[in-house]
């Protein structure tokens, strides 16, 4: 277009001073809206100006509305602290103990709870479970939106993994892709039904990120993201999955909701934390309401991404289970990183945020892993009130990621693989095992939370990397 609209164009127009003009302007030179006419993008600006509001939720423009809607009259206030259960308060950081007192100073907060393997995140601890009144918190949920744990069981018998070392390897490297690189190619791609949800097309922002989410799928995150073949121990005769105690061969995966998760974590935390003002210290726990259109929104775009992270789950396992020539005989799935309508003892109704937490409602089976070197613990949930049950989602770090990498070696932790005889692809310092927490600690401090019914050890381990 031979003409371009300048901020004082804007300004003439009635924008007022601020973010709303860099915004626009910005946004007109994204390639799909230069082709509009200088007439029509004029006609259109007026629209957004006079009518901010039919803009919020708009692919394009919804950060633009926002700037131009009025600021709340006044900045949400913090309340009283509410009381909240602990767990394993000895093995948990003042900083994931500072972000939970906030929490519960909200005034959508109705209870909360702090899991052992609980540490510093965003918003939320990694590890905290919050309940508020017809209120979601993007970030109370997390940006891996779903991430979980899945575990297959197979009628083999422990010694299949040590005699095949070099085999399980190349399945694993055949089988899996990890990390922001490229899926699998189009020959050996698979389909899913999630690809083909109505709310990539219902939900305005999420109507361009189908593309991406049909590229990733089937395939896992970076990070502590993994899929590893353990030995299976089951201890419980009583436990749901038929299985008779004895040792299997399993499949262990944990990994989220990739790009898709990640975009709309960001997106609606931005939206919500326009919407909600709060004092700066809980800023990152702006919520958004169920009973308005942005927060339906979110709600149904969190619940895509976990959809769409199970749909990589089942693929994963699909893709192993066929390479091995063998059915599970049995499979377990939780997640976390998501939110849910809950009904709490005394009756109410709320949504419960479970952010790097297990789902252990009574009868509830899940996965608790450990680390590379320490077992991980299959579990079924006692439905505990006060936990609003919940449970652990792991060990939980002892070391940041830059800590680890500043205090341990490479060959320290080859040293550590060997002697716990584990054989690892890919992976980095900032995962070793010795950077979490001591699972057994962990589930020590929690035992009034969940029945134990058997463990999975970890002995060929993919993560992200060469």
């Amino acid at each position: 277009m031979a003409q371009q609209l300048r901020g004082n164009d804007l300004r003439q127009l009635g924008f007022p001073e601020g973010r709303a003009i860099g915004l626009a302007l910005a946004q007109l030179q994204r390639k799909h809206l230069k082709k509009i006419s200088l007439t029509d993008q004029l006609a259109l600006l007026q629209h957004l100006l006079a009518a901010p509001h039919d803009f919020a939720t708009h692919l394009d423009w919804s950060h633009v509305a926002a700037a131009l809607l009025p600021p709340p009259s006044r900045h949400l206030e913090l309340v009283a602290r509410k009381p909240y259960a602990l767990y394993g308060a000895e093995h948990i950081e003042p900083g994931a103990l500072h972000q939970m007192d906030t929490a519960m100073k909200l005034p959508v907060t109705v209870a909360g709870a702090l899991m052992p393997d609980a540490h510093h995140g965003y918003g939320l601890p990694i590890g905290g479970v919050l309940a508020t009144d017809n209120a979601v918190i993007p970030y109370a949920v997390g940006v891996d939106i779903g991430c979980r744990m899945a575990l297959s069981v197979f009628a083999l018998p422990p010694k299949f993994i040590s005699q095949r070392v070099q085999e399980l390897q190349k399945l694993l490297l055949d089988n899996t892709r990890f990390g922001n690189r490229t899926g699998f190619d189009r020959g050996k791609k698979l389909g899913h039904a999630v690809l083909d949800s109505a709310t990539f097309r219902d939900v305005p922002f999420l109507r361009n990120k189908q593309a991406t989410a049909a590229e990733q799928i089937g395939t896992s995150g970076s990070g502590n993201h993994f899929v590893e073949f353990g030995v299976v121990d089951i201890t419980d005769p009583t436990n749901e999955m038929g299985l008779p105690v004895g040792q299997y061969v399993g499949l262990l995966s944990h990994s989220g909701s990739r790009g898709l998760g990640a975009s709309v974590a960001n997106h609606y935390t931005k939206l919500a934390m326009e919407n909600c003002q709060l004092p700066n210290e809980a800023k990152h726990l702006a919520w958004l309401g169920l009973d308005g259109e942005l927060g339906q929104e979110y709600w149904a775009a969190m619940t895509l991404a976990g959809d769409y992270a199970s749909a990589c789950h089942d693929q994963i396992h699909h893709r192993l289970a066929k390479a091995l020539g063998e059915r599970p005989l049995a499979k377990v799935e939780n997640h976390h990183n998501f939110a849910w309508q809950e009904r709490m003892q005394d009756g109410r109704e709320v949504i419960v945020h479970r952010k790097g937490a297990t789902p252990a409602g009574a009868g509830v089976l899940g996965i608790i892993p450990g680390s590379m070197t320490a077992p991980g613990f299959i579990v079924r949930g006692r439905g505990v009130a006060e936990s609003l049950g919940s449970a652990s989602h792991g060990a939980g770090r002892l070391m940041s990621r830059t800590r680890a990498k500043q205090e341990l070696s490479e060959a320290q932790v080859r040293q550590h693989l060997k002697a716990h005889d584990v054989v690892l692809q890919g992976g980095g310092v900032d995962e070793a095992p010795m950077a979490y927490k001591d699972i057994h600690q962990v589930m020590q401090s929690q035992q009034e939370l969940v029945d134990v019914l058997g463990s999975f050890t970890p002995k060929i381990v993919r993560m992200d990397g060469a």
